[in-house]
């Protein structure tokens, strides 16, 4: 990552003197940020089999939901003299992993692999982000918080369904950076404050990896296709840009905007659980959209998830219960 390390905040339990409606608000923006991420996917998917390049989606995803945000990054440069300077490890650290190395190795991943492997692989964050802070403070987690990590990796297990799956070891490591790039997305957030408002974050981010992913496309590197094509959801014939108008200017600019906004209140590693959420949203998304329908066994394992998420939530509560918002510390 670009920023360094050694600058970034033990990541763990939401600080102390947080009041509970912070943490509340906390839990429901990243919810809604889950939520939004989810319908991407199913609405992505026709383009990509009706002709679109993936450097195309790419681009119009990050850059219209860049532009959504950009007034907040534009007041940040106006409040602040030499923002840019200031914070431009952290804006194309940002840029490079959470908004286009996530996708870019996922995807790669998706095309050596079966997507519920790939998912499976990225969706280790969690863990990984638990074990990233046993290395760091040389602290052992708390048993709830082990057996929470156990109960929601059984649960997407059984969620995304890896039965009969493939070993291909190029696609894993691709999946293995696309988790990473996910850790990184909260370790970065946890960063936003007043001094680096989360919105300015997300916008700049954003643009940044628009950009990139323009001059991957204008040299070659990534192909470039955007037909005039027509694609089905939920059974019925809609234009193109009806689909990608609600992955860019709604899932995409929802998705990271409240996702930086959660982070900071509840703390990297409640938000990276609570987003595992994700994966069951995309589950009745697929459903009402594509007819995609869960098994059975794919019910149990989004209980198991949230059974997850309530002992890791559990845990940080006790760890650090809530102060009185009278004797709060503002969030740096």
């Amino acid at each position: 990552m670009t920023a360094s390390t050694a600058s970034l905040p033990i990541i763990g339990p939401v600080r102390a003197s947080a009041p509970a409606r912070q943490r509340t608000t906390g839990l429901v923006l990243a919810v809604a940020s889950a939520l939004a991420f989810s319908s991407s996917g199913p609405f992505v998917k026709p383009l990509l089999e009706a002709g679109w390049s993936l450097g195309a989606a790419l681009l119009v995803r990050m850059g219209v939901a860049g532009l959504v945000l950009s007034p907040a990054l534009f007041l940040a440069m106006r409040r602040q003299r030499g923002f840019l300077r200031r914070h431009w490890r952290l804006i194309v650290a940002f840029g490079l992993m959470p908004v286009l190395g996530c996708q870019l190795f996922f995807f790669s991943a998706m095309q050596r692999m079966p997507v519920a492997v790939a998912l499976l692989i990225q969706y280790l964050a969690p863990v990984m982000l638990v074990v990233f802070v046993w290395l760091r403070t040389r602290r052992a987690p708390s048993a709830l918080v082990l057996c929470g990590s156990a109960v929601a990796i059984a649960g997407l297990v059984l969620v995304v369904d890896i039965s009969g799956a493939s070993f291909d070891l190029l696609g894993t490591l691709f999946a293995l950076a696309a988790a990473v790039c996910v850790c990184a997305y909260f370790l970065i957030s946890e960063r936003a404050g007043d001094d680096l408002p989360p919105l300015a974050l997300a916008a700049s981010g954003l643009l940044t990896g628009a950009a990139v992913i323009g001059v991957l496309s204008l040299v070659g590197v990534m192909p470039f296709h955007a037909p005039d094509v027509s694609v089905v959801l939920a059974g019925t014939a809609m234009p193109w840009w009806v689909p990608l108008l609600w992955v860019a200017a709604i899932a995409t600019t929802l998705g990271y905007a409240l996702g930086v906004m959660a982070v900071p209140r509840i703390g990297s590693r409640v938000a990276s659980f609570v987003g595992l959420s994700e994966v069951l949203f995309a589950l009745g998304f697929a459903w009402v959209f594509l007819a995609e329908v869960p098994a059975p066994i794919q019910f149990v394992g989004g209980a198991l998830i949230l059974a997850g998420v309530v002992l890791v939530k559990v845990d940080d509560l006790r760890s650090h219960p809530a102060a009185p918002a009278a004797a709060s510390v503002p969030l740096p």
